[in-house]
């Protein structure tokens, strides 16, 4: 799950990124409105949720909300904001916004707050995911594999159940290390690791021992792909 948060706090913005990142969200942070723009104008179907602070420089939350929604975008959004009269949580949820949050606030509120986001917005987090043998079940983090009438059920961590959800999103799209890199890690990938590499060794193998040969293949020189007709 993708979340693009836009905090210009930088205290603040590195604690909610660091607990986001530990419950296994990817999360892209900008500073300001401009560059948060920047990231849901093109690809806000990226994310699956966004937070936003009210008072940002350059476009504010609630500007940010107005735009988004103009574009009719679903996009579950959290406004986050140390004003808590009436009138300012009206505004903020006529702007768009799907709940608000009031600072200070803390840890397991706003984890909870975007767990409900989650569940009232199905389109951005399906049950399962399903995809020729292959069948992803969000609720216990495992892959299913239907082989000969039989399905056996494998546990992911969370970078093999993200891996495996971004092929599955793109079957028989060829996706490049730099993409995966970017979608598992976000904008500040580490450009020059093997992760990826390493990741895939391991994807690979647990599919292999239950009976999926081939799911990914490799396409020298430029990337990887879901391969649905491996059989």
């Amino acid at each position: 799950m993708r979340v693009l948060l836009v905090e210009d706090e930088p205290d603040l913005g590195a604690a909610i990124a660091r607990t986001l990142t530990q419950e296994a969200y990817i999360v892209d942070w900008a500073q300001d409105g401009l560059e948060a723009w920047g990231y849901l104008e093109s690809q806000w179907t990226h994310y699956t949720l966004a937070i936003f602070d009210w008072l940002l420089p350059k476009l504010s939350g609630v500007e940010l909300c107005q735009r988004l929604r103009a574009q009719n975008s679903p996009l579950p959004v959290l406004m986050l904001t140390a004003k808590d009269r009436p009138e300012d949580t009206a505004t903020g949820l006529d702007a768009g916004a799907d709940d608000y949050l009031i600072k200070p606030f803390r840890k397991i509120e706003l984890l909870a707050r975007l767990r409900a986001l989650q569940r009232r917005s199905p389109h951005f987090q399906p049950q399962q995911l399903q995809r020729g043998e292959l069948t992803l079940d969000y609720g216990t983090h495992n892959v299913s594999i239907a082989n000969e009438g039989k399905a056996r059920s494998v546990l992911l961590t969370h970078k093999e159940f993200q891996l495996l959800e971004y092929f599955m999103q793109h079957p028989s799209q060829i996706v490049s290390r730099d993409q995966i890199l970017n979608q598992l890690w976000g904008s500040e990938a580490d450009t020059i690791s093997n992760v990826v590499a390493a990741l895939m060794r391991q994807l690979r193998r647990k599919l292999s021992e239950n009976g999926c040969d081939d799911a990914i293949e490799t396409i020298y020189g430029i990337g990887y792909r879901l391969n649905l007709n491996h059989e």
